[in-house]
């Protein structure tokens, strides 16, 4: 089988002759007489694409031969059409080429080589050996951008093993017996990769480096090449505009306009925390005007539906602080129920126990010491008779 996508990477059609049909399954295995369907391999990805117009779903190579999987029988056997999916072929050699670029790149640069690769749908990475810092990433992703508009040479060898030593290889040859295929990007960078990738630097574009993290003592960067790259400069650059459009201002105010935004919140909050304390100090006075006082202790029983715990405990907290309350609070959330039970310290009334008893009303548990003692149930049903089972025991 002759395998095209060496001779020339940039074939998106041919014809073919069909060698083997093998059925698995429910699919189609089909070998061809020559093929520039690439099967995978360095990390990249198989190619997919049509025969004749069925759908090409798979491809590999095994014991020499390469398989190419469809759904449905292909009846014609001779000149049929093939066609690569070329746009996905062409995007994951940009970002192959890339990995290659960016591996000399950093080896050239700090001499930290490359210890693995992903090449993903959307994303890929690439793990260089050792920590590196910012300033060393960004570094090397201008130098490799330089490299880019330099329109490098990317050349394809298929050395004698005698001469593969002589080659200065970035990293250790691969254990195998077959021949072995290289990369070589001019004075940049030289690996073995069975991959399939453009001829040019300049092909990729731009390399865009984004975020790194330290992964098994190394440092793995997500990046981004060709199309990628530059479909990301423009989603950034309409979101930068978006900014400065809501911040009414200018790309280099936009830091300085989050900030006073911030600071604005900030104030705002600040401003809405004192109106809150003086709400509820009049709160306060207009409940304790309004409660059931029970052996001269003031008894404040209230529901509240999707109340602010928060803000219900500052009110709470302010009715006891004065002597001689009591206050029996529930409060509904969706299906939920809480209660809060709290006194002033000269009560003689154990709030833990008060609670304890009541809260089985509503399904609930809790407990507390007491002065405060607070729960929850699934039964808010029945959270009024809860405080009104609390009101009894406390006329008790």
């Amino acid at each position: 089988m002759e395998k095209l996508y060496y001779v020339d990477g940039y074939i998106k059609d041919f014809f073919a002759e069909v060698t083997g049909v093998e059925k698995k399954e429910d699919k189609y295995h089909i070998t061809l007489d020559k093929t520039a369907f690439f099967p995978g391999g360095g990390g990249q990805p198989h190619d997919i694409g049509t025969i004749v117009g069925v759908e090409v779903l798979e491809v590999y190579e095994k014991d020499g031969e390469i398989y190419h999987v469809v759904e449905k029988e292909i009846l014609k056997k001779h000149r049929l059409k093939c066609e690569i999916n070329w746009d996905r072929r062409f995007d994951y050699m940009q970002q192959h080429l890339a990995q290659h670029l960016l591996s000399g790149c950093f080896f050239k640069l700090f001499n930290q080589n490359t210890a693995g690769i992903h090449l993903g749908k959307e994303i890929s990475t690439i793990d260089i050996v050792g920590k590196l810092t910012e300033e060393q990433i960004r570094k090397a992703e201008a130098y490799a951008n330089e490299n880019i508009f330099k329109n490098l040479k990317v050349e394809f060898l298929f050395p004698e093993r005698r001469e593969l030593k002589k080659l200065g290889l970035r990293r250790d040859l691969p254990k195998t017996d077959e021949k072995i295929r290289v990369v070589k990007i001019e004075d940049l960078d030289i690996n073995a990769c069975c991959g399939v990738h453009p001829s040019r630097t300049i092909e990729l574009q731009c390399i865009k480096l984004k975020r790194a993290e330290g992964h098994k003592g190394n440092t793995r960067i997500e990046y981004l090449a060709g199309k990628r790259a530059i479909n990301d400069y423009i989603i950034k650059d309409n979101f930068s505009k978006k900014v400065c459009n809501y911040l009414s201002c200018s790309e280099d105010e936009v830091i300085k306009g989050i900030e006073n935004l911030k600071e604005d919140i900030k104030n705002l909050k600040n401003q809405n925390r004192e109106l809150l304390e003086k709400t509820s100090d009049y709160e306060v006075k207009e409940i304790l005007s309004k409660c059931e006082v029970i052996n001269g202790i003031k008894v404040f029983k209230k529901v509240y539906e999707n109340g602010n715990i928060k803000n219900i405990n500052k009110v709470i907290e302010k009715i006891c602080s004065i002597e001689k309350t009591l206050s029996l609070v529930g409060i509904t959330n969706g299906e939920k129920a809480n209660l809060i039970f709290a006194s002033s310290k000269d009560s003689d009334i154990d709030m833990g126990s008060l609670l304890k008893d009541s809260i089985t009303l509503i399904d609930g548990r809790g407990g507390g010491s007491k002065f405060l003692a607070q729960g929850g149930g699934k039964n808010n049903n029945n959270i009024e008779n809860a405080l009104e089972y609390a009101i009894k025991k406390i006329k008790k």
